[in-house]
């Protein structure tokens, strides 16, 4: 049996190493199911999740020039159901404009944001000129 790009077939794992498994998917062929490609979730250890000797089903993801064979267990398994996430609504303390509603200036075309950028600039500039005159620099 020719194994193809994209196909899942079943396999038996073969050993355990720090950076994946490597699992036989015939009598002459392995491939190597990397750690990242064990599970949906973090993997810090593969022993967790699979022994030496266990049947797993596997996807093959690459075959490389020397005949190489890349697996993956998390491609094989079925899309892990996402909780809808609520709409968030306003700033919080992550990214946005500083300067108040990032909103009302998603319209205005880039022209118009730097005309308001420059003006800003001049304004702190001859506000720190100001404060530099006072002091007598």
């Amino acid at each position: 049996m020719a194994v193809q790009v994209g196909s899942i077939i079943e396999g038996k794992v073969t050993a355990i190493k720090p950076f994946g498994m490597f699992v036989a998917i015939s009598e002459t062929e392995q491939g190597l199911v990397h750690i990242s490609q064990v599970a949906n979730g973090f993997v810090k250890d593969i022993n967790d999740h699979f022994s030496v000797g266990a049947q797993v089903k596997v996807k093959v993801l690459s075959i490389d020039d020397a005949g190489k064979i890349s697996l993956s267990v998390r491609a094989a398994l079925p899309a892990p159901e996402r909780p809808e996430r609520e709409e968030r609504r306003g700033g919080g303390y992550r990214g946005g404009d500083r300067g108040g509603n990032a909103r009302r200036d998603n319209a205005a075309s880039f022209e118009d944001k730097l005309k308001k950028w420059l003006k800003h600039s001049e304004e702190n500039l001859a506000t720190i000129n100001k404060k530099n005159a006072k002091r007598g620099y």
